[in-house]
Formats: structure tokens, C-alpha cells, sequence
């Protein structure tokens, strides 16, 4: 079954900020979705009981497998995406905003051929 939008949305965050900080709590993921903390507190409830993320003892959210599975593949498209857009002349803000509204819907199929097109286009890199 696939994730709701907003699991992969607080996944995608943890995965960002923890590529920016060592360790990413609560208050990190709140500011950077513009949620309260009470909201990403249940979310993240949800998400430990689903096994997507644990937190250590100091209060960092780390993801398990499962959790950097689906970040990993949210975080592609929506970079792959977003360098797309921006290769047709869209503003970089504009890019990663509509990346982010496409890259939940988008079907595997379409994605990898977006992808491939712009590995062939010189657009991106093979990493992303």
C-alpha cells in the first residue's frame, strides 16, 4: 500500500534536514513544514508505529529502512523533477514548489522515463 502524501512529506523532511544537521527533532521538522509541534508530535507517533522512524534518547529522529526507502524516492523526484522545470525555464523557486505538488501522483513509469530524458538531456546527475 502506498504512503499518504503527508507521510512522505515528513519523511522527505527528516531525510533533508538530517543531510544539513547531525541530528533532526521535532521543532526542526515543524519549522521547516510550517506545522505546530503538537501536530508533527502525533505524526510522528504515526510514524514510529508504522516503522518508519525511531527516536533516540536525545530526541533525534532517525529513519529506518523502511522510512529512508520512501524518503530516498520522494527526495529523487522531486529533485530530478524540480531540475526538469527548471531546464524549461521555470524560476528555481516555482521548480521545486510545483516538483513538490508532482512528485507524490507522478507513476513510475513516467517518473523513470522524466528521468532518463533528462540523464540523456545532461540535466541532473546520475546520483539524483
Amino acid at each position: 500500500m502506498k504512503p499518504f502524501e503527508s507521510t512522505e512529506n515528513y519523511l522527505e523532511c527528516i531525510l533533508m534536514l538530517g543531510e544539513k544537521k547531525p541530528c533532526v527533532h521535532s521543532v526542526d521538522v515543524a519549522h521547516q513544514l510550517g506545522v505546530s509541534k503538537p501536530t508533527v508530535s502525533v505524526t510522528m507517533k504515526r510514524l514510529r508505529e508504522q516503522g518508519y522512524l525511531t527516536v533516540s534518547a536525545d530526541g533525534c529522529l532517525e529513519l529506518t529502512g523502511a522510512g529512508q526507502e520512501i524518503a530516498a524516492r520522494i527526495y529523487e523526484r522531486h529533485k530530478v523533477l524540480a531540475q526538469m522545470f527548471m531546464s524549461l525555464g521555470v524560476s528555481e523557486e516555482t521548480a521545486f514548489q510545483d516538483a513538490c505538488l508532482v512528485e507524490h501522483d507522478l507513476s513510475d513509469e513516467t517518473f523513470a522515463c522524466i528521468k532518463a530524458h533528462a540523464l540523456q538531456s545532461g540535466i541532473g546527475s546520475e546520483e539524483e
